[in-house]
């Protein structure tokens, strides 16, 4: 309770507050309470305030605001010890106050907050007189907000206004620029209807020049294949005639060819001794590989791209693992969801798995399937099928980025061919020398058995 200078309580006491406090008037009257908190004994603190104590004043007001508000309104004498202490604290503001003339340059909320811890008399309209003013001033704050609000505002909107006028500008001058531009396109394409007219009509007449030329070329074949038969006939007569030659020259130079033959056998013998004297050793090259000169190179998975098959054709897979020590690596979870998505993640992995053991038994060729790991908590249980090497990428690794360690770490020329339809994971392991081939051609041949 408020107290005169003397100690005994004051006429205001018995006023009542006939309304809820206002907040700013709230808010100092709980920095007054906090600020002469900590000049009291525990003994003399409320007991549901004795908890706050050791707090420092910012952390009383924060989570004790309310608790202090209460007690200070329903304990008068701890309302009394709090205000002693604001007399202590501010006594020309406490003299004013009893005396009943507040000072008149002094905050309003402060005197009212002074005036509901003191109780002297008239607090009550000191209070209310301070929540209207409060109330007035937040009115004429939000008014001034409202006013910058609206020239903001309207500056906005003139903007928008030049800046929609200008848009406008500039769109029909691009509407304009636009129909320029589809005028002379429609020039250019009746020009170039014209110009494929005149190439259709030439067109035909070069199909009839060539079903002339077609008609002579098959009238000169024709004479040429009598001409070619005529031909053969004189050479089987020729042939017959040479024949009966050779035979008459055998009898008539039998005692020559005898001569001959022993001179050939004496030279045998020669070069036989001479090549045991010399001890020469086995010829192991050959003339022609002393001339310097490019030999034909060996195919490679890039030359099967060249043969007349179609990407999507399983044959090419075939020819790519037919090369010389051909290394297949697959995009495990690319095929399979391409394949069969529906199915569980395990099953899609042992389908898949017993696929590739039987197309590594047929071709023979070394089989990696590569699964992607970066998601799993603990490694897949699996025994990997008899010619086929399963692995998982590990955390933080994607298996398009182990597929690539992969190609990375097989020597320059060795055929790699790599199952996948990621279109970066192909062009990447394209450049570095491997064999691209889309998913779906790999499931064509499983189902081609």
């Amino acid at each position: 309770m408020a107290q005169t200078q003397s100690g005994e309580p004051g006429d205001g006491a018995a006023e009542v507050l006939d309304r809820p406090l206002p907040d700013g008037v709230r808010r100092r009257v709980v920095q007054i309470v906090s600020d002469g908190f900590g000049g009291l004994t525990l003994g003399e603190l409320p007991a549901q305030l004795r908890q706050y104590a050791r707090f420092t004043p910012s952390r009383r007001i924060r989570f004790a605001g309310n608790a202090m508000a209460a007690a200070v309104e329903s304990d008068p004498l701890f309302r009394q010890r709090v205000g002693e202490k604001f007399r202590e604290a501010q006594p020309e503001l406490a003299g004013a106050l009893d005396s009943g003339s507040p000072p008149p340059a002094a905050d309003a909320l402060d005197v009212a907050a002074a005036a509901y811890v003191l109780r002297p008399p008239g607090w009550v309209k000191l209070v209310a007189a301070a929540g209207e003013e409060a109330l007035r001033a937040d009115a004429e704050r939000a008014g001034e907000e409202n006013r910058a609000e609206l020239e903001r505002l309207h500056g906005e909107l003139a903007r928008a206004r030049d800046h929609t006028r200008a848009e406008t500008e500039r769109l029909r001058t691009e509407l304009d620029a636009a129909r320029k531009e589809s005028d002379a396109l429609h020039r250019k394409l009746r020009a170039a209807l014209s110009d494929v007219r005149r190439g259709e009509a030439a067109l035909r007449k070069i199909r009839a020049d060539a079903d002339a030329v077609r008609a002579d070329a098959q009238a000169l074949v024709s004479a040429a294949e009598s001409e070619n038969r005529r031909l053969k006939a004189r050479l089987g007569e020729a042939e017959a005639a040479l024949e009966a030659t050779r035979k008459a020259a055998r009898e008539g130079r039998s005692v020559e060819d005898m001569r001959v033959r022993l001179l050939l056998d004496t030279l045998l013998d020669a070069t036989q001794g001479l090549r045991r004297e010399l001890a020469l050793p086995p010829v192991s090259v050959r003339p022609a590989e002393t001339v310097d000169a490019v030999e034909p190179g060996r195919m490679s998975a890039k030359d099967i791209a060249a043969r007349a098959l179609s990407e999507h054709d399983p044959a090419i897979l075939d020819q790519l693992l037919a090369l010389p020590q051909a290394h297949l690596v697959v995009d495990g979870y690319n095929v399979t969801k391409t394949g069969y998505p529906q199915m569980p993640l395990e099953k899609q992995r042992l389908r898949l798995l017993g696929q590739l053991s039987q197309l590594a038994a047929q071709t023979g060729a070394e089989t990696t399937c590569v699964f992607d790991g970066a998601e799993l908590a603990a490694p897949v249980l699996l025994a990997p099928p008899r010619g086929v090497r399963v692995l998982f990428s590990k955390p933080g690794v994607t298996a398009d980025e182990l597929i690539r360690q992969l190609v990375r770490a097989e020597p320059p020329g060795r055929p790699v061919v790599v199952v996948s339809t990621d279109r970066e994971v192909a062009d990447g392991i394209a450049r570095a020398g491997a064999r691209p081939v889309a998913s779906a051609v790999l499931l064509k041949r499983f189902s081609r058995g």
